[in-house]
């Protein structure tokens, strides 16, 4: 048996909104495009998922939203922290998601960001939304758990 080691660089940069705000359908791996110096502040986890979310054109996907803060050290080569990101993605993919947006009520938004290898990848899922009633029982669940862990301590 191979034990797996944790590199020191690996980074995760995680949405929590979206268990609250969404339910998940499916979740798809995509890569991303970036400018060199979004890699560094990526890897110093100075990224927010909260209000991002993805769109479909010319059969590409576009994350929109998601704030990538500039790199302290990068001086005229530091972008928009909230420009349009490509995500790659094959052509099957795309139109799989696509025909869940024709459906209606489903949006695709990003779980988390994390580094396999050198490269970082894009957690999206396609989501519905919650009703406000649903999101009151995913609280009443949550406070229930924690009550029963606070019980067998």
């Amino acid at each position: 048996m191979s034990k797996q080691y944790v590199n020191k660089n690996d980074v995760q940069i995680k949405n929590r909104e979206i268990n609250f705000k969404y339910e998940i359908i499916e979740k798809l791996e995509c890569g991303i495009e970036l400018k060199g110096t979004e890699v560094k502040s990526i890897r110093d986890g100075m990224c927010n998922l909260k209000d991002s979310f993805a769109l479909i054109r010319n059969n590409e996907i576009l994350l929109k939203n998601m704030h990538v803060s500039p790199y302290e050290h990068g001086n005229i080569y530091n972008v928009n922290p909230t420009r349009d990101r490509k995500l790659l993605v094959h052509k099957k993919e795309v139109l799989k998601l696509l025909n869940y947006i024709k459906q209606g009520g489903y949006t695709l938004v990003p779980s988390r960001i994390y580094s396999s290898g050198r490269w970082f990848k894009v957690e999206l899922c396609v989501c519905k939304g919650k009703k406000l009633y649903d999101k009151r029982e995913s609280i009443k669940e949550r406070e229930a758990k924690k009550q029963i862990n606070a019980f067998k301590s």
